[in-house]
Parts: C-alpha cells; sequence; structure tokens
C-alpha cells in the first residue's frame, strides 16, 4: 500500500503540472480573483486530471491504442486557441475590458480537458491494478492536483497585479507552450 500511495503522489505531481501551469496563467489573467473561484478552479482541474486516468483504465488499452494519435492535437488546438484569445485580449485590453478578466465556466471546462486529456495513458497504465487499488491512485491523483493548482493560481494572482495587461499576454504564451509541449511530447511516444 506504502508504494501503491508513493506512486500516485509522484504520478499526480508529474500530471499536474500542464493543470499548474495553466492555474498561474488564470491567476495572472484575473488577480483580484477570490478564494471561492480558486477553489473551483483546483477542483476543476483536480477532477478531471482524475476523470481521465480512471476514463483510461475503464476503456483499456484496446480502444485507446487506436486514437492515441490524436490526443496531442486536441491538446494543441484547444491550448492554442485559449492562449491566442489571451494573447488578443491582453493586446487589445482596452476594446476588451469586461471579457478579458473574466475566466468562464466553460472556458475553466475546456482548459481542464485540454491539460488533463494526455492522462488517459495513465488509465492504461494503471489498468493492472485491481479496482480499489485504481480508485485511490486516481484519488491521490486528484487530490495533488488539487493543492498544486490552488497554490498555481495564488502564484499567478501574485505577478498579475504587478504585470497588468502583460500578464494576460503571459499566460496567453503559457497556454500555447504547454499544447506545444503536450503535442511534442505525444509524438515521440
Amino acid at each position: 500500500m506504502p508504494r501503491l500511495i508513493i506512486t500516485s503522489i509522484l504520478l499526480g505531481i508529474g500530471l499536474a503540472m500542464d493543470a499548474c501551469a495553466v492555474s498561474m496563467a488564470n491567476g495572472l489573467k484575473e488577480p483580484k480573483m477570490k478564494v471561492n473561484k480558486i477553489l473551483f478552479i483546483a477542483f476543476m482541474f483536480g477532477v478531471f486530471q482524475g476523470l481521465m486516468p480512471l476514463l483510461g483504465y475503464i476503456v483499456g488499452s484496446n480502444i485507446l491504442n487506436k486514437i492515441d494519435w490524436i490526443i496531442p492535437w486536441i491538446a494543441l488546438f484547444l491550448l492554442g486557441f485559449i492562449g491566442g484569445k489571451m494573447i488578443y485580449d491582453g493586446l487589445h485590453e482596452e476594446d476588451n475590458k469586461e471579457c478579458c478578466h473574466t475566466l468562464t465556466f466553460k472556458l475553466l471546462i475546456i482548459q481542464a480537458i485540454a491539460t488533463s486529456i494526455d492522462a488517459l495513458s495513465v488509465g492504461v497504465s494503471i489498468s493492472n491494478y485491481i479496482l480499489l487499488d485504481a480508485i485511490i491512485c486516481v484519488s491521490i491523483i486528484t487530490l495533488v492536483t488539487f493543492i498544486i493548482c490552488f497554490i498555481g493560481v495564488f502564484i499567478g494572482k501574485k505577478f498579475g497585479d504587478s504585470l497588468g495587461n502583460k500578464a494576460e499576454i503571459l499566460g496567453g504564451i503559457i497556454l500555447i507552450a504547454i499544447g506545444i509541449e503536450i503535442y511534442i511530447t505525444g509524438l515521440l511516444k
């Protein structure tokens, strides 16, 4: 059991890095964000980061091996689009004062899917676990991601105040870079 916990914590840390960077970008974009929204962002990233491996565990390697090639493309498209929009909004902030500082539920869902979709393959890697061990693993991944993303938003908020509208441009660049990283990593598999 201790080995399962340690492995799950390490998996959670590894999987949470993309979500953490996006959480920082959200904090950069909205430096006056309230704690309940920060909790919700961390919750959403945690839930999706846990759901994807669970889905991979349930679906198994047979189906995922057939669609594995498209996962990096989806992440690249979603994060590239969101990042591009953030850069555009940051450059045209005076035209978009209200929309630039609003993280909508729809946008948060897209971010959570885009940063967690590559975790499907983790589900395949734990497919030899018994169901209880898989649930423990996924729960730990969810909790670790939640904690890391919660901290990430606060880090982004801290720098968002000092950067002003440049924070949104920086956040967009971060999202695009993450999309490219997921894409390249996916191609190299």
